[in-house]
C-alpha cells in the first residue's frame, strides 16, 4: 500500500485543509502530513512545491496527486469503504453529497466576514449576507439531524464527510459567538468532542495567530 501524505496549511486557520484531515482521521488511514506556513514570502513557492493548483491542501498517493477538499475527501471515501464516511441509505447519502457540496461551493459571506480563526474569539461585526449564510447553516444542520441523525450525534448519525465539510463552520461559530439553537448547539458540543477534531483544534491553539487571513 502506498504512503499518504496530505499536504495543509495553519491548523488555526486553513478550513479547507481540515476537512480531508479529519477524513482521513476518520477512515483510520495512516498518512503523512506537511504543514506550509502560510502568509509568509516563500508560502506560494512552498505550495507550488507540491500542488500543481497552487493552492492546499493536496493529497498525494504514491505518484498521484488530488487536490481539492471535497475531491480528497471522496477519494479516502473510496480507498477506505468500510469507514462509512458516506451514509449507507441511497436518499440520506445523496443528501449528504448536497450539502457537502453546498458548503463547498457557496456561503461566501460566512467565509469573507467569519474566517476561520480557533484559537481566537471576536465579537460579531458580520455583514446582514454573512448572517444569513450563518441560518442556512443552522438550516441545513437542523434538517439533517432531523431526517438522518438518530444513530448518532453527526448530521447522519456517524461522523462522515458532511460532518467534516461543515467543522470549520462549528468553530466560527465560536470563534465570532453566533447564537445557535439547541440542536445546533447539541451538534457543534459533538463535532468540538470528536477525538480528531479535539486534536486539530489543540495543534490550532498552539499556533501564532495570522492577521488578515480569511
Amino acid at each position: 500500500m502506498t504512503e499518504l501524505t496530505l499536504v495543509i496549511g495553519n491548523k488555526n486557520h486553513s478550513s479547507w485543509s481540515l476537512r480531508p484531515w479529519l477524513a482521513l482521521k476518520a477512515a483510520g488511514l495512516p498518512f503523512h502530513e506537511v504543514l506550509i506556513g502560510l502568509r509568509r514570502p516563500e508560502t506560494k513557492t512552498e505550495i507550488l512545491r507540491h500542488s500543481p493548483s497552487g493552492k492546499l491542501p493536496l493529497l498525494t498517493d504514491g505518484a498521484l496527486p488530488i487536490w481539492d477538499s471535497l475531491a480528497i475527501c471522496e477519494y479516502i471515501a473510496e480507498r477506505q469503504p468500510a469507514a462509512g464516511l458516506w451514509p449507507d441509505a441511497a436518499d440520506a447519502r445523496a443528501t449528504a453529497r448536497a450539502v457537502s457540496a453546498e458548503m463547498h461551493a457557496g456561503f461566501m459571506a460566512m467565509r469573507r466576514d467569519y474566517a476561520m480563526d480557533i484559537s481566537r474569539r471576536f465579537p460579531d461585526q458580520g455583514s446582514a449576507e454573512a448572517r444569513a449564510d450563518a441560518a442556512r447553516v443552522q438550516e441545513v444542520w437542523r434538517d439533517c439531524r432531523r431526517r438522518f441523525g438518530a444513530g448518532g450525534d453527526f448530521l447522519f448519525g456517524r461522523f462522515g464527510i458532511a460532518d467534516c465539510m461543515f467543522a470549520p463552520v462549528v468553530t466560527r461559530f465560536r470563534t465570532y459567538g453566533l447564537p445557535l439553537d439547541a440542536v445546533c448547539q447539541a451538534y457543534s458540543d459533538a463535532v468540538f468532542a470528536h477525538p480528531a477534531m479535539r486534536e486539530w483544534c489543540q495543534a490550532a491553539e498552539a499556533e501564532t495567530p495570522l492577521e488578515n487571513t480569511n
